[in-house]
């Protein structure tokens, strides 16, 4: 299956926007627990700006007044809306990856760990797209914010894949039984299958090939389209056993240009 530019392109908008819609609604719903009085009060992450400029220190105490917190939430899922309905454009981008930012720096660097990083990665493939596009070659810029997507994703495939290849931990299977421990139907019965450490390794280690096999997706377009298909089971398990729904389509969104860039490699 060999996935043409436009189609991997509008694939992508449509994704990264079905993503920021979802976590922008999730913030909307924390409102409470970020004001002033919640538990995530901006005047715990405050003193990590005490050595900035004060007018950044200004701007970033206005940006976490609670009336312009919401006003920044609601543009940024009716900006998301607009991605999914009518495509990307520079002010549009420019927009949803600017308040990403802010976003991340008031959360000192990730609110949702990997599914924050995956975000900014796609944004800043569709900003490069946008800022090419600018200077006359819409064509280029494309490819070169999918391709940009494309190593990102794949990279952070390898990393997990050779960090837990490293681990004993992981090589026995004992992280991963800890982890379901801890998980959402944890703890585990004392007769789950995944205390067996045979059980718990052969799952592990399948997660490891798995993950550490991700240039193979590159060599076909066909073999992308498997490999991408196996990733959206792998981030369908991790929402169904830890709740983290954001990874689905965060990674989702990067899926279209590792089809796409796999067809241009062959």
């Amino acid at each position: 299956m060999v996935m043409s530019l436009a189609l991997a392109a509008r694939s992508v908008e449509i994704l990264c926007g079905i993503s920021l819609i979802i976590q922008s609604l999730e913030f909307l719903n924390l409102r409470e627990a970020l004001g002033s009085r919640g538990v995530w009060t901006y005047a715990i992450a405050r003193d990590d700006l005490a050595h900035a400029s004060r007018p950044i220190q200004s701007l970033f105490a206005f940006l976490a007044r609670e009336d312009i917190w919401l006003v920044h939430l609601v543009l940024r899922l009716l900006a998301a809306l607009v991605l999914v309905i009518d495509g990307a454009s520079l002010p549009l981008v420019g927009f949803l990856f600017a308040g990403t930012l802010v976003i991340l720096i008031r959360w000192r660097g990730a609110f949702n760990g990997g599914s924050d990083f995956m975000t900014i990665v796609v944004l800043s493939g569709l900003l490069i797209a946008m800022l090419v596009g600018v200077s006359g070659d819409p064509e280029l810029g494309w490819r070169a914010g999918l391709i940009y997507i494309a190593i990102h994703a794949a990279s952070s495939y390898f990393i997990s894949g050779g960090i837990k290849l490293l681990n004993p931990e992981w090589r026995s299977g004992e992280a991963l039984a800890l982890f379901l421990d801890g998980g959402i139907y944890g703890p585990l019965s004392r007769l789950s299958l995944y205390w067996l450490r045979p059980v718990s390794a052969v799952c592990s280690w399948a997660f490891i090939m798995w993950e550490c096999l991700v240039p193979l997706a590159f060599l076909d377009p066909d073999l992308a389209v498997v490999y991408c298909a196996m990733a959206g089971v792998f981030h369908g398990l991790v929402f169904w056993y830890f709740g983290l729904n954001r990874f689905v389509f965060a990674w989702l969104a990067s899926f279209p240009a590792i089809i796409y860039v796999a067809g241009q490699l062959n």
